[in-house]
């Protein structure tokens, strides 16, 4: 364990992790707006509300970026538009690939990989990942939404005792936990351009899922109960705060890198 703990902070340090986490935070930022975009007006088409996307949301974003997300939903959940489909896939193929490339890198770096992928290569692995995402949301609308219906049709025709099990909390944070780690493992596991395991690919997608969660839910409890960014920052305060949340989530991510890329170098001492 010591071991694990000098190796940590030395690859911590060594391969600039809150540097690169800054850098993309940056790029996350750029590519929210174009990737809600693709994402909400997808959803239009399924059998969700405004509402449905809008808790799921709130339930990570921390503080007033719930505003600053949910007016953006509701206008493109209540006006749906295939023009707005094809103008935004085409932004968000631009915007999103340079968060993810940026992504990409930092866990590169974090294998140790300095070798990069050709333009080609990289764009496409982007692409992929990108719409990985997309597919995680819609993952954890249709186990809520269905889980929700599922219930019903238990009690109602089973007459299975009414829980709300599907209904709280406990539920939908256990299927965020499972979706995110399955999205993880698949990052780890084709972003490093080398060969990687699945089972190599698991430590560190377990402690990114879990961590990110215990981040954003830590961070949404300081905004919203100590955090006064209105003050400082005036109307711009709920960028600031999405930044800041960015940035967090970049660095859990690239850390569950570093963790994947110690226990080869451990295991072989």
């Amino acid at each position: 364990m010591f071991s694990f703990i000098k190796l940590f902070i030395r690859r911590f340090n060594e391969d600039r992790v809150m540097d690169l986490s800054a850098q993309c935070a940056y790029y996350f930022l750029l590519s929210l707006f174009p990737f809600l975009l693709v994402v909400v007006t997808l959803l239009g088409y399924l059998p969700f509300t405004s509402h449905d996307v809008i808790q799921l949301v709130a339930e990570h974003a921390p503080g007033s970026t719930n505003k600053l997300l949910e007016d953006n939903i509701e206008y493109i959940m209540d006006n749906r538009r295939t023009g707005l489909l094809s103008f935004g896939i085409i932004i968000t193929l631009w915007s999103a690939t340079a968060a993810m490339d940026s992504l990409v890198r930092a866990i590169n770096l974090a294998y140790r990989i300095r070798k990069e992928r050709s333009f080609i290569r990289s764009k496409i692995l982007s692409v992929i990942l990108t719409f990985g995402m997309i597919a995680s949301i819609f993952s954890a609308l249709l186990l809520i939404v269905f889980g929700e219906k599922l219930e019903i049709l238990l009690h109602n025709y089973l007459h299975f005792p009414e829980t709300n099990f599907f209904a709280s909390d406990t539920f939908r944070w256990i299927v965020s936990y499972l979706i995110l780690n399955l999205a993880f493992l698949l990052l780890y596991y084709v972003a490093p351009n080398t060969c990687v395991s699945c089972k190599d690919a698991l430590p560190g997608s377990i402690f990114a899922a879990l961590g990110w969660q215990l981040i954003s839910l830590g961070f949404s409890y300081y905004v919203n109960n100590f955090g006064n960014f209105s003050a400082t920052y005036g109307s711009l305060g709920g960028v600031i705060i999405l930044t800041i949340w960015f940035y967090l989530s970049a660095l859990i991510l690239i850390v569950g890198g570093v963790v994947n890329s110690i226990f080869p170098d451990l295991r072989s001492d």
